[in-house]
């Protein structure tokens, strides 16, 4: 009662507590301002106010005019320099790019890949944008499992815009380098080439470079056809080089370029007859000592290359550092006196001149003969002999005096006919044409030695031409590493007379009888005709009685020839150095094992003279 008595007791209302103003608060003390002072510190306070409301609405007004001016150019540029602009700006973010392709494979006869090429990766970089650190260069070479030093001497000897820090990547590799995220380093995509076969088709099927180019043998002879040509299109990069996004994909369009694949070969060689080959030729080269040892086989109806072997050889997947005396193709390249293996050809022209028949007797003796003052001889006074024998027993006398009887050129008309001196089309680089001068065919001793094989240089391809036609009842053809190649019959010709060339075959199987030169070169339960050769090596300038090379070239079965077959062995160093102890049994083994693999049913005449067993017809 008493509280709410004293409520009402209070004043209420406006009027209960009059409005002060600053007038009954005078302010006192040092600079204090009363009267008329006060107003004018009030009129200045309202000039202030005024002043910054003007500088705000300057500013605003600014800020309009800018929005303004910058909105009419905008709008002015996109109406007028729209093109323009959208060049430059694609100019910074929209880059062309390469679409990389394959190499076409390279298969043999039996579909079988000889040369194949895989999608690989490789890391760069733009040293131009991209300061690689000391730290980064670690990390990447831990990723790459290379030296510091090897991945900062490709960063510091790239050009300006690009650097290659690595090449030939595995995917998993590109994976590790992509998840490392290190600044500036990129990855792109190529293509590396393989060989399953490794360096037992290396002459053949060749080898590229590090930008898959091709650089030997079929991978240089058709480039341009298995290489094919990269395409082109537009992406858009980020800042870090990144794609984006592929334009023309989004956009609808077709590449720039589009991309042209290699197209695939396939090549006339038979991956089982080549392996057969190049194994026994290693292990012959092997055992004699030899500097190095060539073979070709050739596809009797058709000069298609089934074979071709070379030793020393190299490894196409790991070629670098191993220097090029393994890469040389010899059997293309290299150039010998191919001695007693154009023995047959003589004959030949000796039997085309109608002065000599196989029956022909010849008089040896006394086992020696002297032309101008050089002295020809055979191992023994042989006295009397026939064609046939003299040419299943390689007499040096008895050639000679049928080369020096005959004609002047009909020796060398015969080697020209037969191919020497010439390419035999097998269109692998670097053939050598070889040497057929007719220079000393005035002189008697000239005449003589080109008989038997001195004064004329071929390689081991053209000596396989020389005995394919031989085999082919005398047509002479071209030679060739495609399958069906029709080139090959549109060259074909004939350049002697069957009947001519049947009756040297009939004597080149004297060879490997018994009584020949070459009994090991003969093929269990096949027929087979062929030629030694040894011939000495020139050094110096002159002859080298301890440097020579061992031949035998022939062909089998002898009645119907599937195969024509040259082995080479240069330089043997071993117990034996003459082509029926050192070459003839490579041909024996091979002859016999590629028959049987190409499934030419056994001679029957000596399948039933050894009882069916393989091993009984080969002499010791």
């Amino acid at each position: 009662m008493t509280r709410r008595r004293r409520h009402r007791d209070r004043p209420t209302g406006r009027s209960a507590f009059p409005r002060r103003t600053k007038r009954d608060f005078p302010v006192h003390g040092p600079g204090s301002v009363a009267g008329p002072s006060g107003a004018m510190r009030k009129g200045r306070s309202r000039r202030e106010g005024q002043s910054r409301s003007g500088r705000h609405g300057a500013v605003v007004l600014l800020f309009l005019a800018g929005f303004v001016c910058l909105s009419g150019r905008t709008g002015y540029l996109a109406v007028t320099e729209r093109d323009f602009l959208k060049e430059q700006g694609e100019a910074r973010s929209v880059r062309e790019v390469t679409i990389p392709v394959h190499r076409g494979m390279i298969f043999d006869r039996n579909g079988e890949p000889l040369a194949v090429s895989a999608p690989m990766g490789y890391a760069w970089v733009d040293p131009q944008q991209t300061e690689l650190t000391p730290a980064d260069i670690q990390r990447l070479a831990n990723v790459l499992n290379q030296t510091p030093e090897a991945v900062e001497q490709r960063y510091r000897s790239g050009s300006k815009r690009f650097a290659y820090l690595a090449r030939r990547l595995a995917p998993n590799t590109v994976r590790r380098v992509a998840e490392a995220q290190i600044e500036g380093v990129r990855i792109g995509r190529e293509y590396h080439r393989f060989y399953p076969a490794g360096e037992t088709t290396a002459h053949l099927v060749g080898r590229t470079d590090v930008d898959d180019a091709g650089q030997e043998g079929v991978e240089l002879a058709f480039d341009e056809y298995l290489a094919g040509a990269p395409g082109a299109k537009r992406v858009l990069r980020d800042r870090r080089g990144g794609t984006v996004k592929d334009l023309d994909y989004v956009r609808d369009l077709d590449y720039l370029r589009a991309p042209e694949f290699g197209r695939d070969i396939e090549l006339a060689l038979d991956l089982r007859l080549q392996y057969l080959a190049y194994r026994e030729l290693k292990t012959a080269v092997e055992r004699n000592r030899a500097t190095s040892g060539s073979l070709v086989m050739l596809d009797a109806g058709s000069g298609e290359v089934l074979a071709l072997a070379n030793q020393p050889s190299f490894n196409p997947n790991d070629w670098r550092g191993r220097g090029v005396h393994g890469v040389r193709n010899r059997a293309i390249a290299d150039l010998y006196e191919p001695g007693s293996t154009v023995k047959p050809l003589t004959v030949l022209a000796a039997l085309e001149s109608g002065m000599y028949t196989p029956e022909s007797e010849i008089d040896t003796h006394p086992g020696y003969l002297r032309i101008a003052g050089k002295t020809i001889e055979d191992p023994s006074n042989r006295g009397r002999i026939t064609v046939s024998t003299a040419l299943a027993k390689s007499s040096q006398v008895a050639i000679s005096k049928m080369a020096l009887a005959m004609p002047e050129r009909a020796v060398f008309d015969a080697f020209q006919r037969a191919g020497f001196g010439d390419y035999t089309g097998c269109d692998l680089p670097g053939e050598e044409i070889g040497l057929l001068s007719a220079g000393d065919l005035n002189k008697p001793i000239g005449r003589a030695t080109l008989a038997y094989g001195y004064g004329v240089m071929a390689t081991p391809m053209q000596i396989a031409r020389a005995y394919l036609m031989l085999a082919r009842d005398g047509i002479r053809t071209d030679l060739t590493i495609l399958r069906d190649d029709v080139r090959v019959r549109a060259s074909s010709q004939p350049v002697f007379a069957r009947r001519d060339v049947e009756a040297v075959a009939e004597m080149m199987r004297g060879v490997l009888a018994s009584g020949g030169t070459a009994p090991r070169a003969q093929p269990a339960s096949y027929t087979a005709a062929g030629k030694t050769g040894t011939a000495r090596k020139v050094n110096f300038g002159a002859y080298d009685e301890r440097a020579h090379v061992a031949f035998f070239a022939g062909f089998a079965p002898a009645d119907e020839p599937r195969i024509v077959l040259v082995v080479v062995i240069n330089e043997p160093r071993g117990a034996a150095i003459g082509g029926g102890t050192v070459a003839a049994p490579v041909f024996g083994a091979v002859v016999e094992r590629a028959l049987r693999i190409l499934g030419v049913p056994p001679t029957d005449s000596l399948a039933m003279a050894t009882g069916g067993d393989p091993r009984a017809g080969r002499s010791a």
